[in-house]
């Protein structure tokens, strides 16, 4: 009896054992895929990337980075309805990561990578010309990812290109409190401001307070930049001091 007992338990022992190498064999093959993909995105081969991430997905389905990098892909090769669906189920799993993230250092990485994915969400939503779905996107973004600037200037510069400048405005003065050295959120801010001004008595242009101020710190920032001929036609209508040459 006890014979018998052995030979029964025999294939059960042989299958437990196996169970390591098979893990290891997959693991092997998962990261011989992420090879490929980084050498892929790496390459701008975004088809090749398109090809080969659904397999890690299937082989992982609750890694949100390799929804991102699906996005991203989907993005390049102009599928932006794909690039914006993908990246929602990216959002969705890493969402629901960070609600029972302990460690900080990850929680921050699933903020962040959430930030990412909705601002290329919202990146995508534009090229469809969902501009309302873009707007919102970025929003969130900006709520969910610790370094907001990206975020910020996106929604600054998408409600600019609106006409929207009592939106505009605060969005641009966010981007540039997340990242003071970002010369065009300080073109938008400027710009919007300036569209915001009036005549008085005299015939004389009036710009709201801030507007040479953000001006101004454009052309300290990018002296040369593609808007600074713009911004001294602003800075010569508002009565300032033009403070570089035009091109």
């Amino acid at each position: 009896m006890k014979a018998r007992l052995l030979l029964a338990f025999l294939p059960l022992l042989a299958a437990i054992a196996a169970v390591p190498a098979m893990a290891q064999e997959k693991a092997a093959r998962n990261d011989e895929i992420v090879t490929q993909v980084n050498a892929a995105m790496s390459a701008k081969d975004w088809k090749r990337a398109k090809e080969l991430l659904p397999q890690l997905i299937a082989g992982e389905p609750d890694r949100w980075e390799y929804y991102q990098w699906l996005g991203n892909a989907q993005s390049n090769l102009g599928e932006y309805a794909d690039a914006a669906a993908t990246y929602a189920q990216g959002i969705r799993k890493a969402e629901i990561q960070s609600g029972s993230a302990s460690d900080p250092g990850k929680a921050k990485a699933l903020k962040a990578g959430i930030g990412q994915m909705l601002v290329g969400q919202g990146n995508a939503y534009l090229k469809l010309r969902r501009t309302a779905d873009a707007m919102v996107a970025y929003a969130n973004a900006a709520e969910a990812d610790p370094n907001p600037g990206l975020a910020y200037f996106n929604l600054c510069a998408t409600a600019y290109n609106l006409g929207d400048m009592e939106r505009a405005v605060p969005a641009c003065e966010k981007s540039i409190q997340a990242d003071p050295t970002g010369a065009d959120a300080y073109f938008i801010k400027g710009s919007a401001l300036f569209a915001r001004g009036t005549l008085d008595k005299q015939g004389k242009y009036v710009v709201p307070p801030g507007t040479v101020e953000a001006l101004r710190k454009y052309i300290e920032l990018a002296p040369n930049g593609s808007h600074a001929n713009d911004v001294n036609a602003m800075l010569e209508a508002a009565g300032a001091a033009i403070l570089s040459p035009p091109k």
